[in-house]
């Protein structure tokens, strides 16, 4: 195909901001189900921890098998999202009650490791210069598209859970279909052979898992925020006697998909400054929201918004980076791999974080819930300014660290 590599990069961000509606599809219809379904606040938490552990266990299989290094990267994506999409549809139109869609939910969550990871393969075949700029932006389409299905629910899903469903199933189906359009970029390696010592290199590389550890500290906080951000602005608003459903759907929506932007911004930045600089930027910021998310609680719109649009900024502005990094340290025949590998931990220290959320809320009210989250980028910002120190750093960004 004569495809530029940025019109490559369009039709994959689209494909993925499509595929991504399917995250939180469920988690966006979350009252309307919980009160349909008779669920308590626990089992509502693991109709999004499902996922995040369907998509755990993908990446897993996927990073053992090295399966998004052994099979065409569009083809993976586009059955990955038909699955997906499926599962979801299915949740709209034929379950009732919890079992079956968490069972649903984390066969969405397998389905989704074949496709956020193999989009990233997909961006490191096409790019060399300029891979922060391209997986920045493909982070930023998957922020916008997980944010999606609060959209959904805010200009008319409010009462309409299948609504929902239905139409995030729908954008998932056309994102696996446009990703088609795009064959094997100049820089992809070859297929690799299945190599089950792989993965122990990976995990034994110093300066890769210094960039993995990163990822994780940073993960702890922004999974848990995504998914409770609209429960604490529903606090927030009735501490303040002005019940909002809508609003509170509006601004979620909001404030996951200004990290968009945020990926877009820092992505052009770590070309020219450095990983390190912007990826330990960010997660200085972002700590200190998850504190100062306590100071605003219940204050005026003039306040909380703003607030909330510079947290989304910066929460998921250094993600792509730590990506960018592995794939700039990793062994190049197995890059997918190891993205997939790094994806996986990351994911599953979000169960954790998702679920401890609502435990604490429930000692401390919503207003303080998200405070604990602080050391997830404390210690990845300790992880990233070390890495700067050593001499592997110097494969990062064409030696801008």
């Amino acid at each position: 195909m004569n495809l530029s590599r940025y019109r490559v990069l369009l039709i994959v961000a689209i494909a993925e901001l499509l595929a991504m509606a399917l995250w939180f599809s469920v988690s966006a219809v979350g009252p309307e189900l919980e009160a349909a379904w008779n669920l308590s606040s626990a089992q509502t938490a693991w109709l999004t921890n499902a996922v995040q552990l369907g998509f755990v266990l993908g990446a897993v299989l996927s990073a053992t098998l090295t399966l998004s290094d052994t099979i065409p990267p569009r083809y993976l994506f586009a059955v990955s999202a038909a699955i997906g999409a499926g599962a979801t549809a299915v949740i709209a139109l034929a379950v009732s009650s919890f079992l079956p869609a968490v069972f649903l939910r984390l066969l969405t969550g397998v389905a989704l490791a074949g496709v956020y990871p193999t989009g990233m393969k997909i961006m490191a075949g096409w790019f060399q210069d300029g891979l922060g700029f391209a997986i920045g932006t493909l982070v930023g389409a998957l922020t916008v598209g997980s944010a999606l299905p609060h959209l959904l629910r805010a200009i008319g899903g409010v009462g309409r859970p299948r609504a929902v469903l239905l139409g995030a199933s729908v954008l998932a189906a056309v994102g696996g279909v446009l990703v088609l359009l795009v064959g094997p970029g100049p820089y992809q390696a070859p297929a690799a052979p299945f190599d089950p010592g792989a993965v122990r290199r990976m995990l034994g590389d110093r300066g890769t898992m210094l960039a993995n550890i990163g990822y994780f500290g940073h993960m702890w906080e922004l999974y848990a925020v995504w998914a409770w951000i609209p429960v604490y602005l529903t606090a927030s608003f009735a501490a303040r006697g002005e019940p909002a459903p809508t609003l509170a759907s509006l601004l979620a929506f909001g404030t996951i998909a200004v990290g968009g932007i945020g990926a877009l911004v820092a992505g052009a930045f770590a070309d020219r400054i450095g990983r390190t600089s912007v990826t330990s930027a960010s997660m200085i910021v972002s700590g200190a929201a998850c504190l100062g998310a306590g100071f605003v609680f219940g204050g005026p719109l003039l306040v909380l918004v703003p607030f909330l649009m510079i947290w989304g900024f910066v929460i998921v502005a250094d993600s792509a980076q730590f990506s960018a990094a592995v794939s700039e340290l990793a062994e190049d025949s197995y890059v997918g791999s190891a993205l997939t590998l790094q994806t996986a931990i990351g994911f599953l220290l979000t169960v954790g974080s998702i679920q401890v959320t609502p435990i604490i809320a429930d000692v401390v009210g919503w207003q303080w819930a998200f405070a604990p989250l602080v050391i997830g980028p404390l210690v990845g910002t300790v992880a990233m300014l070390w890495l700067r120190r050593l001499p592997e750093a110097t494969a990062l960004a064409g030696g801008r660290r």
